[in-house]
């Protein structure tokens, strides 16, 4: 065997491991930041989620899609310029029952480098109280840095974003708005419904 020849097996070796390695780090990466498809009335969307940067937030939401809370609620606030939001409220306008809010990881989960309210992110609505996020979220349609926390506010807790489907987001964030149930303004004219939201 000729010095040549080894050479070609030992680059053979070193790339077949290198690329062994590379398919075990995107493996890694994948099981690191799970994805849930939501099929809607206006199209379907994916959303990739941080368990890394945001645990219990993570946790909590992926629990809220393994129990189907999701399935059948509605968009029940679109404000175009600003961000949609869900996972609250049947058809009906009736507040499904949720368990007890989440701890507010905003400022630990930019601190790890997670994402900031940039348009397609994915976070936590809640009262003026931080800690009193349960089920409902919101997708930034638009850059809202005012929405990031900072040592002066607690701002809001962005723990994954869309990764494929944004043009159905557009297509929410662009529906005709009026009153609706007990909110008064920012309800889509035609509801739009979360048909079914399942990790992948």
């Amino acid at each position: 065997m000729t010095l040549t020849s080894l050479t070609r097996r030992a680059l053979c070796k070193v790339g077949f491991c290198a690329l062994a390695i590379l398919g075990l780090a995107q493996t890694a990466i994948a099981q690191d930041a799970p994805r849930v498809k939501f099929v809607t009335s206006a199209g379907e969307f994916v959303v990739e989620v941080y368990p890394d940067k945001a645990p219990k937030t993570v946790d909590n939401f992926l629990q809220y899609v393994r129990d189907k809370h999701y399935d059948g609620t509605i968009f029940h606030r679109v404000i175009g310029n600003f961000m949609v939001q869900g996972g609250g409220y049947d058809q009906k306008y009736i507040e499904r029952r949720t368990r007890a809010p989440v701890e507010h990881e905003g400022r630990e989960a930019l601190a790890k480098g997670g994402p900031r309210n940039t348009v397609g992110t994915l976070a936590m609505a809640r009262t003026n109280v931080p800690n009193s996020a349960t089920s409902q979220f919101f997708i930034n349609v638009v850059d809202n840095s005012f929405l990031d926390p900072s040592p002066q506010q607690p701002g809001y807790t962005v723990f994954g974003k869309v990764v494929s489907g944004m043009d159905t987001v557009t297509k929410i964030r662009t529906v005709q708005t009026g009153f609706g149930g007990p909110f008064p303004s920012d309800v889509p004219r035609t509801p739009i419904i979360i048909q079914t939201a399942s990790v992948l």
